[in-house]
């Protein structure tokens, strides 16, 4: 099997900073973890938000804490550095092949979508963002790992798409279509995606989107592992 993660971001029209952060990082026993937040407001004071959150997560995560435990440990940090006056939401999704486990952390009233060949479904138990109150935890799904699983996870840029325009965005109906498409990667779902999210918001995003997507394919072309990134650059 192979697995594929991709994210897609943009910031909300006319600020110069996104308050959202992704960051992928590999796990000590095999595996990876993609970490996205959304900090509180936007711009600057969002971005420090959610890149305090992050690299909290990722650091507890690099020395083998389980998911759960660095999202709890993450909203406490944030709780007493910012007096409970803030929050983030935070998501968290693991291939380990150490317990051969996918493993979905939500602390995010939006929810996630979850594929499983065809069968598409809304991961969408009430979920407290962080920060706001000791002792918030993360809802957990866990799957064992096989192939045609499909995780999506985004943030609320994604719920408000087309709002202001009068047509909002069927996140279901638009991952359906994607997934009838031949053998289409990560890569090719996170895009997509945001791209309808940008035509349905006339290219004039009302919020900060991001969103970050995980696919385990039946198998990988070679053992070589591979990572891009393309960030426009201003200036």
């Amino acid at each position: 099997m192979e697995l594929q993660i991709a994210a897609a971001k943009i910031r909300k029209y006319a600020t110069s900073n996104s308050g959202d952060t992704v960051e992928v990082i590999e796990r000590p026993q095999g595996g990876m973890s993609a970490v996205m937040a959304d900090g509180q407001s936007s711009g600057k004071g969002a971005k420090w938000i959610s890149t305090l959150v992050v690299r909290k997560v990722i650091t507890l995560l690099a020395d083998g804490v389980r998911d759960g435990a660095a999202a709890r440990a993450a909203s406490d940090s944030l709780y007493s550095d910012r007096e409970g006056k803030v929050s983030s939401t935070l998501n968290i999704i693991t291939v380990d092949q150490e317990t051969q486990t996918l493993v979905i952390t939500r602390n995010n009233p939006s929810p996630a979508l979850l594929a499983v060949q065809d069968d598409i479904r809304l991961l969408n138990a009430p979920s407290e963002a962080i920060g706001t109150r000791r002792g918030i935890r993360p809802v957990i799904t866990e799957f064992p790992l096989q192939a045609g699983i499909t995780v999506v996870v985004f943030t609320d840029g994604m719920v408000h798409a087309g709002e202001r325009t009068g047509e909002k965005l069927d996140i279901l109906a638009s991952m359906q279509t994607l997934l009838d498409c031949e053998a289409p990667s990560a890569e090719f779902i996170a895009e997509s995606l945001l791209d309808h999210a940008l035509k349905l918001d006339r290219n004039r995003p009302v919020d900060d989107i991001s969103l970050v997507v995980a696919r385990i394919t039946e198998e990988g072309k070679d053992e070589i592992r591979r990572m891009t990134v393309r960030l426009p650059l201003e200036g």
